[in-house]
């Protein structure tokens, strides 16, 4: 059983998303291992929402596991279970697949159709793999929102904007920055958000780009992407000069606070004005740095009451994608759920042909062409009812099916089921993948997308 457990900005707001973002998939493991029922998860966090997507046996289980992740998020975080459940929504099953397909599209984002959301779903997966936390169920249903998100970012106007939440802050302080060419930007931060939006800085001409990271890891982003690295010691000259500082690391503490800001202000003699863009959650930087004099903050509260009003056209097309994607999961899910009853059925039948066989052996009666006559006829006869099968499941009526072949036959759906007979199945799981160069050498610390 798929479930799902979804906070984001429309109901839980920045200031708690901030602290559930402290939540680790090495923690949610944790928990996998420790509750029964529980059989696997993938944590989804982003600036715009805190997720867990949970495999459980039955709705009891799924019950006790909620349980369990609230109380352990209270633990890690400090925010009590009396604060998180309000603003929970809870999904199951198709209901699960369809949420998860329309936030990996981009339509439950802040900036509508927003181009990271997939790439972030697809590194939550992988994150799980890592800690081994996937199951086949939790991998079939990623893959087809992946796929999903594919479809609707190249085949509608929804994806075809280059819309993300970089973007929208850069539209916010266009009118600050004269020239592009010539404006002097610090990156703080050096994971995969901020290769977005150094992409999305030179997009708009900008060529003086520096780079700091917090667990010193600026020397290797700045020699892949050409860019100059920035060592602590020399940190305060390049903040002061910069005429925009943008941070979009994933440090737990935030990096830059009024005072340090004021310090490097003074020790370059900075009298013109500063623009800092804050992209982190948890934040990365101190609300104070907004009280600054010449210093304008905007962080992710402030950008996201600027998102555009969506493109309807565009948004309806998408949505009815997702619907599409989200019928054939469940038509999948449904076929898979008659597998045991059809498996069962041809066991059966095919026992039953071996039985005669061996009998007819046992007389002296059996040839060649009489056992490839019996088996063949036991093909044509499980043919039809097989099929019939899938198309009852996919009509949503595969407890008919069941119930027949319970009625007629007296076979238990646990019969059969590990007899590797061509019946629908799930997803085979992929188990334990090989890690990404980028997952290894980045680790865990600011080299991950935070938004």
């Amino acid at each position: 059983m798929l479930s799902c457990f979804a906070a984001d900005y429309r109901t839980a707001g920045f200031e708690l998303l901030e602290r559930l973002a402290t939540v680790t998939p090495e923690f949610v493991a944790d928990v996998v291992r420790q509750q029964v029922g529980l059989d696997g998860a993938v944590l989804l966090t982003t600036c715009n929402r805190f997720e867990a997507y949970l495999d459980v046996t039955d709705a009891q289980a799924r019950d006790a596991a909620a349980g369990a992740l609230l109380t352990a998020v209270a633990q890690q975080t400090g925010v009590g279970t009396g604060e998180v459940t309000p603003v929970l929504r809870t999904f199951d099953d198709a209901d699960a697949a369809a949420h998860l397909f329309a936030v990996s599209s981009g339509l439950e984002s802040v900036v509508l159709g927003e181009g990271e959301i997939g790439g972030q779903v697809g590194r939550a997966l992988e994150v799980a793999r890592i800690a081994r936390t996937t199951t086949p169920g939790l991998e079939q249903v990623f893959q087809r929102a992946a796929h999903t998100s594919n479809q609707v970012q190249f085949r509608t106007r929804i994806g075809g904007k280059g819309r993300s939440m970089v973007r929208l802050a850069l539209d916010l302080v266009e009118s600050r920055i004269t020239d592009w060419s010539e404006a002097g930007v610090l990156l703080i931060g050096t994971g995969s958000y901020a290769g977005a939006t150094l992409a999305a800085l030179r997009g708009r001409g900008v060529r003086a780009v520096s780079v700091f990271s917090p667990s010193g890891r600026a020397a290797r982003f700045a020699g892949r992407e050409g860019v100059v690295p920035v060592e602590r010691d020399a940190l305060p000259g390049v903040l002061g000069r910069a005429d925009l500082v943008i941070a979009c690391s994933v440090a737990s503490v935030p990096v830059l606070d009024a005072a340090a800001l004021t310090a490097a202000r003074e020790s370059v003699g900075r009298t013109r004005p500063q623009m800092v863009i804050d992209l982190g959650l948890p934040r990365n930087i101190c609300p104070d740095v907004g009280g600054v004099v010449g210093v304008e903050l905007l962080d992710l509260e402030t950008i996201s009451l600027h998102a555009p009003l969506p493109d309807f056209a565009a948004t309806e097309d998408a949505r009815a994608m997702v619907d599409a994607a989200v019928d054939e999961y469940r038509a999948a899910q449904q076929a898979t759920a008659v597998t045991p009853a059809v498996v069962a059925f041809r066991t059966h039948v095919f026992t039953l042909v071996d039985d005669e066989l061996e009998r007819l052996r046992r007389r002296g009666e059996s040839t060649e062409a009489a056992e490839r006559a019996l088996r063949h006829l036991a093909s044509v006869l499980v043919h039809t009812p097989s099929a019939r099968a899938r198309e009852l499941a996919a009509e949503g009526e595969g407890p008919t099916f069941v119930a027949a072949l319970q009625t007629i036959y007296g076979l238990g759906l646990d019969a059969g089921l590990d007899v590797g007979i061509d019946a629908p199945g799930p997803v085979p799981s992929a188990g334990p993948r090989p890690v990404s160069r980028s997952l290894v050498d980045d680790g865990p610390a600011d080299e991950t997308v935070s938004c």
